[in-house]
């Protein structure tokens, strides 16, 4: 008899922390405002103090990303290097 989990969209997420960062309530007038536990207030509050500066660096990141190949280009890559010596190693002994 296991209790699953609730899940939270990061938009819930972001509106909680977004109300803890305010400052106008305390957090567990927070808390009970969303129906959440006030220590999920607090994580997801420091979650967003320490990832606001990676918000704005979004368009650097992805250029970043598409200069390198791919997992599915590298494993293709892989596997025509592979067939094309095996193919010249059983040439080479004939």
């Amino acid at each position: 008899m296991s209790k699953k989990r609730k899940q939270y969209s990061a938009s819930f997420k972001s509106k909680v922390a977004l109300a803890a960062l305010k400052g106008d309530q305390t957090t567990s007038e927070i808390a009970a405002r969303f129906q959440i536990h006030p220590a999920m207030v607090s994580t997801w509050k420091r979650e967003l103090l320490e990832n606001a500066p990676d918000l704005f660096e979004g368009k650097k990141k992805a250029g970043k990303q598409s200069d390198e190949p791919s997992t599915d280009e590298l494993y293709r890559e892989i596997g025509r290097l592979t067939v094309e010596r095996d193919f010249l190693s059983r040439k080479l002994d004939q």
